[in-house]
């Protein structure tokens, strides 16, 4: 028995059943027939490497320590003085194996072989086993290819990635394996996600899954193995870019921010994901989180709330697993999760569009009662951000259109993600076979591959199997 997982990062299941529908990918269109295409959502924030935790560990990012790409670390037990800052973007890459909880496991401790290509998430990985490690080679052809926006670039590094992922599965034979191709995602951030160059690195995932089969089928291994194409995010339009941190400086808080994220006594840490997500934490000489409640902060919320480019504005409590959600335009509801329990109540409006108050219903229920809205899964996923120590007393999810980092990126962003809305938050799911019942999301995945795999489910986890 094996799982092979292939990642798309980036890719939307319209913009996939487009393809598939028009022809341009056969190998994928060959496993829908055979097993089917599924619309499932991911986590929040919906950004490259928290997202991959779902697929990997079965848990939402949030409470086993990944609250985003960026995040203020306000314990000082994980992240280094002076600026007790995290970035995943950078040097700080491989200290996302650090930063997650010990007792989450991976699949890649729980699988007796693995392989892992382009994978933030490592733990349990061999390096023998992992593609795509970064020598000081790579790693200046990726800053190179990074900062130039040289996208057909990076699809040539999804090519290379691609043939030794073939190479090393028909060779090895692994039980699991996890690859990442990013061409999607680079392709949508430089030049739109419908842009014609999108279909080029689409048509990568599909010659790798074509010669994965062929190994397999040539070998004899088809019938036990379980080739699933997936994404941990989608991706959206943008046209104009907030100046996050430079706006809450104007307003005259001493703020950090990446790349600077040194400042003498600090009060307001911006942490941006995506880009159009973002953690503030408030009064960083607290060790713990504090209440945006607070009327000391009245006035920056009420900012934020006035800009354009904020949808949503969450405040978070104190204790975990509560939150304020808060639009300027539809106004305010607040959300909590006791237990496996949610709670969705009005109380000056309806900002996720829910339609009715939701009161202790079970994760699977909140996911029905919101999956038709612009934020499916929302109320599960702001409960379980908010439940996170890492997370700020602010988290703001963009309007569309819009993203919050309008400097230090190389090229500017056209397209982004990180946010609730739909189109960053529904992704694919193709299965090479017919699951039972629905899949909901991507936590979903981790365990259904421990099922096809025949192992047993560690206690814990945020998913169910849908094999």
């Amino acid at each position: 028995m094996s799982v092979v997982i292939l990642l798309a990062d980036g890719v939307r299941p319209d913009t996939l059943d487009a393809a598939l529908s028009a022809g341009s990918l056969p190998a994928l269109a060959r496993l829908r027939g055979e097993g089917g295409l599924h619309a499932i959502t991911t986590c929040f924030p919906s950004v490259t490497g928290p997202a991959y935790a779902p697929f990997i560990m079965g848990r939402f990012p949030g409470p086993i320590g990944l609250p985003g790409l960026r995040w203020f670390d306000r314990a000082r037990d994980t992240c280094r003085f002076p600026d007790y800052t995290r970035s995943y973007i950078g040097y700080q890459l491989d200290a996302i194996n650090r930063d997650m909880a010990p007792d989450a496991p991976t699949m890649f401790e729980l699988s007796s072989s693995s392989l892992g290509a382009l994978s933030m998430i490592t733990r349990g990985l061999p390096k023998r086993a992992r593609i795509g490690t970064i020598t000081p080679r790579s790693a200046y052809r990726a800053a190179r290819t990074h900062f130039t926006g040289d996208v057909a670039g990076w699809l040539q590094i999804d090519r290379e990635i691609s043939g030794d992922v073939v190479e090393r599965i028909r060779r090895e034979r692994p039980d699991f394996v996890f690859a990442a191709l990013t061409g999607v995602d680079k392709v949508s951030h430089a030049r739109g996600h419908e842009a014609p160059l999108l279909l080029d690195a689409l048509r990568i995932v599909d010659r790798t899954a074509a010669a994965i089969r062929d190994d397999a089928e040539r070998d004899g291994r088809w019938d036990d193995m379980s080739l699933w194409i997936v994404s941990d995010h989608g991706h959206s339009r943008v046209q104009q870019h907030e100046d996050l941190a430079q706006l809450v400086a104007n307003a005259g808080y001493r703020t950090i921010a990446h790349p600077w994220v040194f400042a003498v006594k600090p009060q307001v840490g911006v942490m941006v994901s995506g880009n159009a997500m973002a953690h503030l934490y408030l009064d960083l000489s607290l060790r713990e989180r504090g209440d945006a409640a607070n009327a000391r902060w009245s006035p920056l919320i009420e900012l934020l709330l006035a800009r354009p480019a904020v949808d949503l504005c969450i405040l978070t409590a104190a204790d975990s697993g509560r939150a304020t959600v808060r639009s300027a335009s539809r106004g305010d509801a607040s959300i909590e999760r006791r237990g496996g329990r949610f709670h969705y109540r009005r109380e000056s409006g309806d900002p996720l569009g829910v339609g009715c108050n939701l009161d202790g219903v079970c994760a699977d229920a909140a996911y029905d009662a919101t999956i038709e809205t612009d934020y499916p899964d929302g109320i599960v996923q702001i409960a379980y951000l908010a439940g996170s120590s890492r997370c700020g007393e602010i988290v703001l999810s963009a309007a569309r259109e819009w993203d919050f980092r309008a400097r230090y990126e190389p090229i500017p962003h056209v397209s982004s993600h990180g946010a609730l809305h739909r189109e960053h938050m529904l992704v694919p799911l193709l299965v090479n076979r017919p699951v039972r019942g629905h899949p909901r999301r991507t936590v979903d995945v981790m365990p259904s591959a421990l099922v096809a795999l025949g192992r047993s489910i560690p206690a814990g986890l945020d998913g169910q199997p849908f094999v």
